[in-house]
């Protein structure tokens, strides 16, 4: 059962998610082939205080 993994900042709609796990499971099934019931995608939402870039924590940008 294939994973994709996606992690993100807070702020997306329910219909974002549920379009953006629509388009991620779609593409994965076109071009690496399996069972698009088996697929599972997982979303967390990372607050920025809690992400950093380049040594950075994002929310101090």
């Amino acid at each position: 059962m294939p994973t994709i993994r996606v992690e993100m900042f807070p702020g997306r709609t329910h219909a974002q998610k549920a379009a953006l796990v629509e388009a991620l499971t779609d593409g994965f099934v076109s071009t690496a082939g399996g069972n698009r019931e088996a697929l599972q995608v997982v979303l967390t939402e990372v607050e920025q205080e809690n992400w950093a870039v380049g040594g950075t924590l994002v929310s101090d940008r």
